[in-house]
């Protein structure tokens, strides 16, 4: 993967959690042959699948919407111990 387009593509989604998500996402899309599986830009041939999303994600080919709730419903909450 090109260091430089992760840097843009963070800088796009803010959160790197976010980013391999949606990287590995795409991935998966791009090398399954499914119904998403062209790449959106024109420069796709000589790039690997992750430069390919990370691209997309940088020319805005790929949008997302975070959920801060669903966020907030995923951390851990802290178990009590009970006294013996």
């Amino acid at each position: 993967m090109n260091s430089e387009y992760i840097k843009l593509a963070l800088a796009k989604v803010g959160n790197p959690n976010i980013l391999v998500n949606l990287v590995s996402r795409r991935v998966r899309q791009l090398t399954s042959g499914g119904g998403n599986s062209r790449p959106l830009v024109d420069q796709a041939s000589n790039l690997g699948a992750a430069d390919v999303a990370l691209l997309e994600i940088i020319e805005d080919k790929m949008d997302f919407i975070a959920n801060a709730e669903a966020e907030e419903e995923i951390q851990p909450t802290s178990k009590k111990r009970r006294g013996r």
